[in-house]
């Protein structure tokens, strides 16, 4: 597939923008929204302090806007004072009759206000069947609201099914660069293939984006964005692994993110380079979350730092509430607080299901204080769930209703059984699904129970590439296959990586259904049809500089109807 072409009227920053100033200083304290302040003061202190009156006020600031707030004052766009398509475009969670198309005003996109006053823009946007807008087949309007940091969201609805579309916005007299997207087949059609991207963990500090470059170029339909999309830790002023010359970066990335204006200041460090701008402009992406784009490690309403339930939900919000804004996410996904509704379900004809999880939002809090521990009465608490109970009922009724030929799962942790120890008993991670181990018997129950016979959970999270075979009883290499897990390996984050780890041995020796263990940086394709489906894991060989090719390091094939991975 061609790129999507990225050439516009207008210019775009680089990997490192140098137009904000560099001086800021980083600020002790947080300072949460105006808005919410506003709300925390209209609720009185007593309320604003318990969980359910930070859930109040937050949402109080996170709602669409109102009329009245909608009523702010209009922007002329001949008035941009710079191209505002410094972020790009994106499009996302394909439908057979519709798509989501995104994109962002920031003409300084280092800067809190990115450049604008708090006034709305209006902004017109095209979708044609050709790259060069010729046949073109919708065109509209749409308000870029300050209260959503000028953010835009589209969703363009009577399309036909199965179609690439290109899609392109305009503000005053400056053009975005071009995206193309495409819809999903017709619900019920025999649909004979699909070819999709998995990604995660992209840790700006710790490397470029290569692999992005890579995948802009890939012939695949869709990509699936595992979580960690940003990480909360301070950035320094020459971007870490990057090595930037000193001061490229303003000081106020040299911090935590904490607040609304931190999570979204970080968005547009991330979206600022230009190689995941182009691989979001080139496929739609499907997202979903996992810890870093809020804090690492929580659970639920519990932070990894110990502050109260009722702080932490408030950081919570600004989090969730700048991931909506910065994400290709349709209307259902808006915020309402502390809480987002991401799980959602998106079918490819008749031929894939894919119910897309949140392990982090409704967990259980970890057993055991966390880390790599002995499984116990605690970890093994019939009672502790990684989806929460709303969660994991919709999966298993899904899964009850599905005619799909490979029922997928995106999801963000670790789900085999994985020992670190080749003698037993071994430790595991409390943070996957070892951690949650009558949480993961309950799904696989009620995946036997459906009579799922495709079963695929693809995985991002731990920085390598693993290939495992799901087993019934994972401590026991005769029983029964159910599935299939594919985890992909980080864009960026853990730096280069290696081949071989230096538990590579350790790993494949102490589970014989790990298949396949690789350090490297990088993404995974699969291609599904109906008699098969075949991973590709795919990586570079270092991430510290740019320019690293792209090599398959190993491929692998799963027959319909007959679970395990096999070398390709």
């Amino acid at each position: 597939m061609t790129p999507a072409n990225h050439q516009a009227p207008t210019s775009a920053p680089t990997s490192a923008p140098t137009s904000a100033p560099t001086t800021a200083p980083a600020r002790s304290q947080p300072s949460h929204a105006p808005e919410l302040r506003a709300a925390a003061r209209s609720l009185g202190r007593r309320r604003f302090l318990t969980v359910t009156g930070a859930a109040a006020a937050l949402a109080f600031s996170v709602n669409l806007p109102t009329a009245g707030t909608a009523s702010a004052a209009e922007l002329d766009a001949a008035r941009l004072p710079a191209d505002p398509f410094t972020l790009g475009v994106a499009s996302g969670d394909p439908q057979p009759d519709s798509v989501l198309l995104w994109t962002r005003l920031a003409p300084v996109p280092y800067q809190a206000d990115s450049g604008l006053p708090a006034e709305r823009v209006e902004v017109s946007w095209e979708l044609a069947l050709d790259e060069r807008f010729r046949r073109v087949v919708r065109r509209g309007r749409a308000t870029a609201h300050p209260e959503f940091h000028h953010t835009v969201h589209v969703e363009v609805g009577h399309l036909a099914p199965g179609h690439v579309y290109h899609y392109r916005f305009r503000a005053g007299r400056y053009v975005s660069p071009a995206g193309r997207t495409r819809t999903a087949p017709a619900r019920h059609s025999r649909a004979a293939d699909l070819t999709f991207g998995v990604v995660s963990c992209q840790k700006y500090d710790q490397g470029y984006y290569t692999a992005y470059k890579h995948l802009a170029q890939e012939d695949v339909d869709v990509v699936f964005h595992l979580g960690d999309y940003l990480y909360e830790y301070a950035v320094n002023a020459t971007g870490g692994s990057r090595a930037y010359p000193a001061g490229t970066l303003p000081a106020h990335f040299n911090h935590e993110t904490v607040t609304l204006e931190d999570y979204r200041l970080r968005y547009a460090l991330y979206k600022s380079d230009p190689d995941l701008r182009a691989a979001h402009a080139a496929h739609p992406f499907v997202v979903t979350w996992d810890d870093h784009e809020t804090e690492n490690n929580y659970a639920d309403e519990t932070p990894e730092n110990g502050v109260p339930p009722e702080e932490f939900l408030i950081r919570r919000a600004a989090a969730y509430r700048a991931y909506w804004e910065n994400m290709p996410l349709r209307r259902p996904q808006l915020p309402d607080g502390p809480d987002l509704k991401l799980y959602r379900r998106l079918h490819w004809g008749r031929l894939a299901q894919f119910d897309v999880l949140d392990t982090r939002q409704y967990r259980s809090n970890q057993a055991y204080g966390d880390g790599w521990q002995f499984p116990g009465p605690e970890s093994e608490d019939p009672g502790r769930t990684l989806t929460g109970g709303a969660q994991e009922r919709w999966l298993i009724n899904g899964w009850h209703r599905s005619n799909a030929r490979w029922n997928v799962v995106p999801q963000q942790v670790t789900f085999s059984q994985r020992y670190n120890m080749t003698t037993t008993p071994s430790k595991v991670s409390m943070d996957s699904w070892d951690g949650y181990p009558a949480s993961r018997e309950r799904v696989l129950a009620g995946a036997q129970a459906a009579g799922i016979e495709n079963l695929m959970v693809l995985t991002g999270d731990v920085h390598v590439s693993y290939g495992f075979d799901i087993k019934r009883d994972f401590d026991d290499p005769d029983s029964r296959t159910l599935g299939t897990e594919i985890v992909a390996t980080s864009i960026t984050s853990g730096g280069n990586g290696s081949e071989k780890p230096s538990n590579w041995d350790t790993l494949m020796a102490a589970n014989p259904h790990l298949k396949f263990f690789n350090g490297r940086r990088g993404y995974t394709t699969v291609s599904l049809g109906r008699e098969s489906a075949r991973a590709d894991f795919k990586t570079v060989s270092h991430v510290g500089t740019e320019g690293a090719p792209l090599t398959t390091a190993g491929s692998f094939v799963t027959e319909a109807g007959e679970p395990g991975l096999k070398p390709a």
